[in-house]
């Protein structure tokens, strides 16, 4: 199975194909309301708009399973979004992207992409401090491991790029840009 074979539930819990993306670059981020990288809404509205006519589409997907960072329901993390972020890309129903109840997309992407290291600078020291503690072994598995990891498909449906949290958007920007033509 490939990407446009998945599908993610929006927040009325109507079935969104992937494929209804075919021929579009995709950025699949799960995200929180209430954690330090929050403020990366900011920066993908920023790409949205940048992007969105020329074929970029980002689907964020709101997750509670880091912290407990997005405790509200579907509605309010949506009413967040809207006005503190004037986010415009879709937001999908808050599910699991690690474990036996993980959304099915999340598994394929983590098939595709696993995790790299948080890269350089205090942020990626911080994340690893506190991942040895939470996991030991979390650098020799795939799973997510914060909010806001990113992953970037191409026009095909072909998983190019995962980005950290502590990725640079700018990086993801360029990347986004590159894929965009």
């Amino acid at each position: 199975m490939g990407f446009y074979d998945y599908s993610v539930k929006d927040t009325k819990g109507n079935d969104i194909p992937m494929s209804s993306y075919e021929g579009k670059v995709v950025l699949v981020v799960n995200t929180a309301t209430g954690c330090g990288f929050t403020p990366q809404y900011k920066d993908l509205e920023e790409l949205y708009e940048a992007y969105h006519d020329k074929g970029l589409e980002i689907i964020d997907v709101p997750c509670n399973q880091f912290a407990g960072q997005t405790p509200g329901t579907d509605e309010e993390i949506h009413e967040f979004c809207t006005l503190k972020y004037n986010t415009q890309f879709p937001q999908m129903k808050k599910s699991d992207v690690n474990g036996e109840n993980a959304a099915p997309l999340f598994t394929y992407l983590k098939s595709q992409k696993g995790f790299e290291g948080f890269g350089k600078g205090p942020m990626a020291l911080m994340m690893s401090a506190m991942l040895k503690k939470i996991d030991k072994d979390y650098k020799n598995n795939p799973d997510i491991k914060w909010n806001f990891t990113k992953f970037l498909v191409d026009r095909s449906g072909n998983v190019v790029e995962r980005f950290e949290p502590t990725a640079d958007m700018k990086l993801v920007g360029g990347k986004v840009a590159e894929l965009i033509g």
